[in-house]
């Protein structure tokens, strides 16, 4: 079954309402210019809110190592989600730290191997986005699906993310067959806040597509 991420996440209450409509993972978003960005504080508060059997993402663009460290070492999520120019000795060095590493590509041509190979050993799972908006992520734009046509060279999880929404999410799941999706805006009302019928929609539609 895929699994769904709900990110950039803000508040207790819309971590609460994705956990339990279903969601596997809740991203939370530490880049400084995002309207989502959250504190250290913040991110423990969410956290301690939500039931352990949801996988908490930290997002970070081209973070210096030493302040993800300190993250790290203050909020308690497993996994991060490296959103920028990040290298695979720094992907690398985030596994040292003790988490799991989603490594996000923003596509502007056709996926090809050599874009992955460099972070095979560098990453834990892959992500793909929208790489021609001026802002990192939570655009709610699209890249152009064909460049994902030939993907038999992935050998890790992948998540598909940009402009995905209730009404698409299904087709996206029979052209592609992801393992697991990422949405942001495409289930918001405004960027601090989620919309429970979206993600609800969101959530059934993942779940149901064949």
């Amino acid at each position: 079954m895929v699994k769904v991420k709900i990110c950039g996440v803000t508040n207790s209450q819309d971590a609460l309402w994705a956990a339990n409509l279903g969601a596997d993972y809740i991203g939370l978003n530490f880049y400084a210019p995002s309207a989502r960005k959250v504190s250290a504080k913040h991110a423990r508060e969410i956290i301690a809110q939500i039931p352990p059997f949801v996988s908490v993402v930290g997002l970070f663009v081209d973070e210096p190592l030493a302040s993800l460290e300190k993250m790290i070492r203050s909020v308690p999520f497993k996994m991060v989600q490296l959103h920028g120019s990040e290298s695979p000795d720094y992907c690398r060095s985030a596994q040292a730290l003790g988490v799991r590493v989603i490594k996000a590509f923003g596509l502007q041509k056709p996926l090809e191997a050599s874009d992955i190979l460099p972070f095979q050993e560098a990453a834990d799972f892959f992500l793909f986005d929208n790489g021609t908006a001026a802002d990192v992520g939570g655009t709610g734009e699209s890249f152009d699906w064909q460049w994902l046509q030939d993907l038999s060279f992935l050998s890790k999880p992948w998540f598909l993310a940009g402009g995905l929404r209730p009404e698409n999410v299904a087709e996206a799941i029979r052209r592609f067959h992801p393992p697991a999706l990422d949405v942001c805006s495409g289930v918001e009302r405004l960027p601090t806040r989620k919309d429970y019928e979206a993600m609800k929609n969101f959530i059934q539609a993942a779940r149901s597509a064949r």
